[in-house]
């Protein structure tokens, strides 16, 4: 696994350390084959809303592309305190342009 990888995996997972928060379990999505990390939540002990995304990252062509970032202690901020540049991170959910973004366009 290469280091920009392994510190997104890292950084992400984190969110889910202790497996809960305020009446949520949060659960660790962490796909290496696809370069993909979340953390999602789910209400407990009672259910009262579908699951959510807290955080979800991945990684295209050497740049991180953060997809959604619902935290109080925001994903950018831990990779850039990792070492990350700025210029690698792409805040899709701010609206920044992806790099893979021909693969997602509909058809005629």
């Amino acid at each position: 696994m290469d280091e920009l990888t392994k510190i997104v995996r890292e950084e992400v997972r984190k969110y889910a350390a202790g497996g809960r928060g305020a009446n949520i379990l949060l659960f660790p999505i962490l796909d290496d084959e696809l370069k993909t990390y979340a953390v999602n939540a789910v209400d407990y002990p009672t259910r009262s809303d579908s699951a959510g995304v807290v955080v979800l990252a991945r990684i295209v062509n050497n740049k991180i592309v953060i997809e959604e970032d619902a935290t109080d202690k925001q994903l950018i901020h831990a990779l850039m305190q990792r070492g990350i540049s700025r210029d690698q991170i792409i805040l899709a959910y701010a609206g920044e342009p992806i790099p893979d973004a021909a693969q997602f366009e509909l058809d005629g």
